[in-house]
């Protein structure tokens, strides 16, 4: 099962209005997850404070973090489980970069599963 904690604007305006732009992952993670769930954050600089204070919440509820990044990490980067860093200083490259990533991804998963 997955969750996109992105992808309800009621979620995102309250949590946003009530408790600021930087906690709506943050909250989110709090009330949502569990030991041994797998949080994914992609960040192209590795700075962005609601990442940053995901991961910090993630760590808190155990959960198990796989960070997509740029630049060379920035802040973000050994505070999850795992670091996949664009070496690039280009957004464009980086996002294109994790796009290709998520897809290989995504197909070792479906040949493990074989779905």
């Amino acid at each position: 099962k997955s969750i996109s904690l992105s992808s309800n604007p009621s979620t995102i305006t309250c949590i946003s209005n009530d408790f600021g732009y930087e906690s709506l992952f943050s909250r989110q993670i709090q009330a949502l997850g569990k030991k041994d769930d797998v949080l994914i954050v992609i960040s192209t600089s590795g700075n962005s404070k609601n990442i940053i204070k995901a991961i910090n919440q993630a760590k808190i509820n155990k959960l198990k973090v796989v960070s997509f990044l740029g630049n060379k990490g920035g802040k973000c980067k050994g505070k999850g489980y795992l670091d996949l860093i664009v070496n690039s200083n280009s957004t464009a490259r980086i996002q294109e970069s994790h796009i290709m990533i998520g897809h290989i991804i995504c197909e070792l998963i479906e040949k493990e599963l074989k779905i």
